[in-house]
């Protein structure tokens, strides 16, 4: 539960609004919690603080446990849950980080402007994502079968990007993955450059038309890496494939 509570925010009130949320962990999927507008509204308050008061690159340690887009789909976070334990017994990541100097979380991809991290650490926020330039790549650019260096994305925004580029980008900066979600796999997860890049799609059956799975990728100590898969339509189904990093 809270515990203390986010600052700015009575913990009884947010123990509640948390116990709310996981009543329906045994209803049907769906089924919906009712929460105020003002409950909303303190929540994101509370929640805009805690982000800003936070790094643009979260500098985390293992184990912890990586998930990509969600798109809302509510039920399917409760599922992550239960397969990987609750918050704060289990340490998720949703958004981007570096993990043991050596894992590299993004939401969309590499940027022709990235030489460093630092560059991520320097960007300013609160920002409206400009049409261009190292934010919009982080948040939309996508890897490039079958090519080379840099090419036009078909979404209109941002590039697509080669293995050489991972392997260039992971040798100068001593890292040994890319961990990017952005992208709808077919089985949740789906490597890219021998394995030096992984995209991960945590929702199953996104928006209802495709019969994608779901995963989560599991970091141990050792920087092993296991993932866990939401099959779209065995809604309580799991296994674990796992692959050494």
């Amino acid at each position: 539960m809270a515990g203390q509570g986010a600052a700015g925010m009575d913990p009884a009130l947010l123990d509640d609004i948390i116990r709310r949320l996981l009543e329906v962990r045994t209803a049907r999927p769906g089924k919906q919690v009712q929460l105020s507008e003002a409950e909303i509204r303190q929540l994101c308050n509370v929640s805009r603080e805690i982000f800003l008061s936070q790094p643009n690159l979260l500098e985390l340690e293992a184990p912890i446990k990586i998930c990509g887009d969600i798109h809302g789909q509510y039920s399917d976070l409760l599922r992550l849950f239960e397969y990987g334990g609750f918050p704060p017994e289990a340490n998720y990541l949703f958004l981007a980080a570096l993990i043991d100097d050596k894992i590299l979380c993004m939401h969309g991809g590499l940027s022709p402007d990235l030489t460093n991290l630092d560059q991520i650490k320097n960007l300013t926020r609160p920002t409206d994502v400009p049409d261009t330039g190292l934010l919009c790549d982080l948040l939309w650019s996508d890897p490039g079968k079958d090519m080379q260096g840099w090419g036009m994305n078909d979404r209109g925004v941002s590039y697509t990007f080669g293995a050489d580029k991972v392997s260039e980008f992971l040798e100068r900066l001593d890292l040994d993955l890319i961990c990017r979600a952005h992208q709808v796999v077919e089985d949740g997860y789906e490597f890219f450059a021998d394995r030096q890049l992984v995209t991960i799609f945590s929702a199953p059956n996104y928006c209802g038309e495709f019969d994608n799975a779901g995963a989560m990728m599991s970091v141990d100590e050792t920087l092993m890496c296991s993932f866990q898969i939401l099959k779209p339509a065995e809604k309580k189904s799991k296994f674990m494939i796992s692959t050494k990093i």
